[in-house]
């Protein structure tokens, strides 16, 4: 027994095992998810130790020769455990402490050439010409690498990738065709998620090799990645109206993966054939909405440029013949002046007009739609026109001085908004927000005047419902338990009765 414990113990032994057993203890303890590792490690150190215990017991029954090749492969494999211990609490505790962490790549080169390191000592120390050995295998690496070298560059190209940082996970990447996020960097290829589920493996030397494309570069401190949406207006609209009308229904809208800064901007692009080419800016800050995005974007843009009576502008080349009589004409006009009459008669501010001033109010409608997430008209703005909505919904949000928002009401089908600005001039109280698309009629103040100065007690019918309206919104914003009394509303309609009357010019 004692030659066996001696043939075990060496000089070195308790060094051996005291740094095994403390890198394990530091990486059990700090490392984040490296319990199995450590685990699997001190596993494969029993295991060399175990071999060491053979060749103990075999040296001491006198067979030296298989007992000396036992404990040299014991020390070497106790040394790969050590070595891979001492790299991990490096590279995985160490340097992520002091802020310098290192690509995954770096700590197994690191790693493998201590494997090799050790080794060649290994052989030295048992008596190995290592002179000869390297003259002899580099005419056999040479050959390796001529075959391999396909291989060989795919690894380099990957130590490269990691190594300049010029590609990281998460990266959003366009690779010819593929476009699609990065989720593995490894030694022989790179790995592309696309928005389609698709996993794509590219080879690192064509990485490389070819152009590739980082989508919305965080270091480069954008807002995301930047998309163009284009479209033709006829030349008869100045471009100044539709470069301003473009930008203000993406930036005035709350369209989800749209960037608030930078800001989205339209541009004129071309004088194409009885066109001019525009084409609408925005960053988007998520790669995997493109499409959606886009289409919303678009659906905004469409809905502002119907707003403004503009049409998108069809190639020179498309001929449309269309042949309608006139009384195909007159009937589409008819159930459009019906449709607009509907929408007029259960609106108690048009209650005291006869049926004449109501079919007039009708003919002076301009439909106009929005699309959900519009902000169709903004608190403190001044707007001398009041919208009736023919279908969706929208949300009346007040923005308190502190800035805090609250939903008032919900306007339907049948609501109006912006009674207040048509009559009196008075600016939004607050913002109203489409929360589906929406078809609204807008009446202008000069489509109204007319009426008003025909017949001035209409005026004062009015005032009386804007004061009740205006006295129930503020109910709301106040969150009062108590309405007002009706002396305070009957002050409010005086003072909304001689604001009708400047603003309209009434005698």
């Amino acid at each position: 027994m004692n030659e066996v414990i001696a043939a075990l113990w060496h000089e070195q032994t308790p060094h051996a095992w005291g740094a095994v057993l403390a890198f394990a203890a530091v990486l059990y303890r700090f490392m984040a998810g490296g319990r199995a590792i450590v685990r699997h490690s001190l596993l494969l150190a029993a295991f060399f130790l175990l071999l060491d215990v053979v060749a103990a017991v075999l040296s001491a029954r006198q067979q030296p020769a298989v007992a000396g090749g036992l404990h040299q492969a014991a020390v070497l494999g106790l040394g790969v455990v050590l070595i891979r211990l001492s790299g991990l609490t490096l590279f995985r505790v160490l340097l992520p402490v002091l802020r310098l962490p290192t690509p995954r790549i770096v700590e197994d080169i690191a790693v493998i050439g201590g494997y090799l390191l050790w080794g060649m000592v290994r052989l030295s120390l048992a008596g190995v010409e290592l002179s000869s050995l390297v003259a002899t295998s580099a005419v056999i690496t040479a050959v390796i690498a001529f075959a391999m070298q396909d291989t060989l560059g795919n690894i380099l190209g990957g130590l490269a990738l990691q190594l300049d940082d010029s590609l990281e996970i998460g990266d959003w990447v366009r690779l010819d065709d593929v476009c699609g996020r990065v989720v593995e960097i490894q030694w022989r290829y790179t790995a592309l998620l696309t928005r389609n589920g698709e996993r794509v493996v590219v080879p690192n030397a064509q990485l490389m090799k070819t152009r590739s494309t980082v989508l919305g570069d965080k270091a480069l401190g954008t807002g995301g990645w930047r998309r163009w949406v284009g479209f033709n207006i006829d030349y008869e609209v100045s471009p100044s109206q539709v470069i301003a009308a473009a930008e203000h229904a993406i930036t005035d809208a709350e369209i989800t993966h749209v960037a608030r800064e930078p800001a989205p901007s339209c541009v004129a692009m071309d004088f194409a054939p009885g066109s001019v080419r525009y084409a609408l800016r925005y960053w988007l800050t998520d790669p995997r909405d493109d499409d959606a995005t886009d289409s919303a974007v678009r659906t905004h843009l469409l809905a502002a440029l119907q707003r403004h009576g503009w049409r998108i502008a069809l190639p020179d080349q498309a001929v449309h013949l269309v042949q309608e009589s006139e009384a195909h004409r007159q009937a589409v006009r008819q159930r459009e002046l019906a449709r607009r009459l509907k929408a007029l008669a259960d609106i108690d501010l048009f209650a005291s007009l006869d049926e004449r001033e109501r079919q007039t109010i009708a003919e002076r409608l301009v439909h106009a739609p929005f699309a959900r997430g519009d902000v169709m008209t903004r608190q403190g703005a001044e707007a001398h026109w009041l919208y009736i909505i023919a279908s969706g919904q929208a949300d009346v949000v007040w923005e308190a001085p502190t800035g805090e928002r609250r939903v008032l009401t919900r306007l339907s089908p049948g609501s109006t908004f912006g009674e207040m600005g048509l009559m009196t001039g008075a600016p939004r109280s607050a913002n109203v927000v489409a929360t589906s698309d929406v078809e609204c009629y807008r009446l202008d103040k000069s489509s109204f005047e007319d009426i008003l100065h025909q017949r001035h007690a209409i005026a004062d019918s009015m005032s009386h419902i804007l004061a009740q309206r205006l006295q129930q919104n503020e109910a709301l914003k106040n969150a009062l338990a108590n309405a007002p009394g009706e002396s305070e509303r009957a002050r409010h309609g005086a003072a909304i009765l001689q604001r009708i009357r400047d603003f309209f010019g009434l005698r």
